[in-house]
């Protein structure tokens, strides 16, 4: 890959990792720890960590390409503690009894959002992407184009928790095929009420994280990923868990709980505290659960 392009892709992809000082305590990084982030990103929480002891070794996971890169630049000074593996967190072979703690910080990324070519904001006009994995086939413009009416409206109720669901899958449908991110985000928004239109959050938000979900298949793989995972932990080792939304949150809160390999150290999520919040906006919908897996 062209040099310049490595550099953009790793500068665009940092970014400040949500709930430093809780996760590197919750997780309670030692010396001679080996640990995994099972969502790398840039690298921001895999930094903490092996900055936080000089012998720390760590496995670091994303299914991005972009991702990838980034973490590589950024985390360049550790080449000889980390190893770097391209899978989805469900997808990856998780090794029995090898890991102290494990980090997964869900959703999408400040880089997906801004990257307008990656289709997952409406903020510009882009093709109807969305893959985290630009490997895989099915995007975003395939949903929306090729799915019936049914099927949308279900999704948007499902995963987005539109309650205009219906009445959105109907305007789509009439209207389509739709190419880009703001074709489909003013149809939607043409087809609810005015109230609802100029509301404080746009009325397209809700369909695209649906949409996001469904083409990733986020929740089916944040099962498996919570299912696989505790084996992969030493006794005492813990498991760290950020969500940005309701759904996220349910499915970890349950799946920490149910685990018969765990113990949840979190009755209620973390949450960001106030210098937190005035320095990153986004950490105010993050939500983190840790668990300890059992002797």
């Amino acid at each position: 890959m062209d040099l310049q392009i490595d550099k953009m892709a790793a500068q665009e992809f940092f970014h400040v990792p949500v709930l430093s000082r809780e996760v590197v305590e919750g997780l309670a990084v030692h010396p001679g720890g080996h640990y995994l982030d099972a969502t790398v990103g840039g690298g921001g929480h895999s930094r903490l960590i092996l900055e936080a002891v000089p012998d720390a070794q760590l496995t670091a996971v994303d299914q991005d390409e972009d991702a990838m890169i980034a973490a590589k630049k950024q985390l360049g000074e550790f080449s000889d503690r980390i190893q770097f593996i391209k899978s989805n967190f469900a997808a990856y072979r998780f090794p029995p009894n090898t890991f102290s703690g494990i980090i997964a910080d869900l959703g999408v990324s400040s880089h997906h959002l801004d990257t307008a070519e990656r289709g997952f904001s409406f903020r510009s006009s882009a093709p109807l992407d969305m893959r985290m994995d630009r490997g895989q086939s099915l995007t975003a413009a395939d949903v929306i184009n090729d799915w019936d009416e049914g099927e949308l409206a279900n999704i948007f109720f499902t995963y987005g928790e539109e309650r205009l669901s219906r009445r959105i899958a109907r305007r789509i449908v009439e209207k389509r095929p739709f190419h880009t991110t703001t074709e489909l985000a003013e149809a939607i928004a043409y087809s609810v009420p005015p109230k609802y239109r100029y509301g404080r959050i746009h009325p397209a938000t809700r369909v695209f994280q649906a949409l996001r979900i469904v083409v990733n298949d986020e929740l089916k793989s944040l099962e498996t990923f919570i299912e696989k995972a505790p084996e992969a932990l030493l006794p005492g080792g813990r498991i760290a868990i950020i969500s940005f939304h309701s759904l996220e949150d349910r499915l970890v809160k349950h799946g920490l709980r149910n685990s018969p390999n765990l113990r949840v150290l979190t009755k209620k999520p973390i949450t960001a505290q106030e210098d937190e919040l005035a320095n990153n906006p986004r950490s105010r919908s993050a939500k983190l659960r840790i668990a300890e897996r059992k002797d």
